[in-house]
């Protein structure tokens, strides 16, 4: 960021921000993913795609990281997670195509990986595939799961003209950025401590769907922020910090 220009990177991650803002009295939760700390790579376990020297990317092993947080305030009646990957290519032409790139300043938009929402307010944590224990073609059932409900993430909109994966993909499915894109994809756990014990949401309900439902809802919130990029260049460069 120069000055006072954002850029795609930085009008993306303010239009999170503004969409998930918890109100100004909500108090703040502290999240931790094992064996992710913050701002941290994302290990290939928990991703849907994985690097691969032949066609440069295959199948991961797509299990939700462990996930937990700091009780919520006085009156919380149940929580909620939402992870999110801002930095998604809003053009796909060039996606995962020999001889070309992703440009790092190309438009970005908001790709949702994990929508899960009435959680027991008793329930502080969920273990390494709790939810997610492996990549599922054509996705996991969205609805009442092991712990709360899933609502649908975005590869159900990805994959909906793809005959071999198309589906209604529930609760989580880790990242698989493009392959060629010359930026690094960050993932925004975030979990939310609500006022309600059931949101009003059904079906094949989505991020934004659940982001809509929990406004005048959030007592707190907290997340922890996982890097992931499947470009060699990208992993060589971060190995070397």
């Amino acid at each position: 960021m120069k000055g006072l220009k954002l850029g795609a990177a930085g009008v993306a991650l303010t239009a999170l921000a503004m969409l998930t803002a918890a109100p100004a009295s909500a108090a703040n939760l502290k999240v931790h993913l094992g064996g992710i700390g913050n701002g941290k790579p994302i290990p290939t376990q928990y991703a849907f795609c994985v690097p691969s020297e032949q066609g440069h990317t295959g199948p991961g092993a797509n299990k939700n990281p462990k996930i937990s947080w700091s009780k919520g305030p006085k009156g919380t009646q149940s929580y909620a997670i939402i992870a999110s990957d801002p930095d998604v290519p809003t053009i796909r032409t060039d996606m995962n195509q020999e001889g070309k790139t992703l440009a790092a300043d190309m438009p970005r938009r908001t790709f949702y990986h994990w929508v899960l929402v009435d959680i027991p307010a008793n329930v502080t944590a969920i273990p390494e595939a709790g939810d997610s224990d492996s990549r599922v073609i054509h996705g996991k059932p969205p609805g009442p799961a092991k712990i709360g409900v899933r609502g649908v993430n975005d590869y159900t909109a990805a994959f909906a003209t793809n005959d071999a994966m198309k589906g209604n993909y529930g609760g989580y499915d880790g990242p698989c950025p493009p392959w060629n894109d010359l930026r690094m994809h960050h993932y925004h756990f975030t979990v939310y401590a609500l006022d309600v014990a059931n949101l009003s949401v059904s079906g094949n309900f989505t991020g934004p769907d659940a982001v809509a439902a929990m406004k005048g809802h959030i007592l707190a919130q907290g997340e922890t922020i996982g890097i992931y990029t499947q470009n060699p260049a990208l992993t060589k460069k971060q190995a070397s910090k």
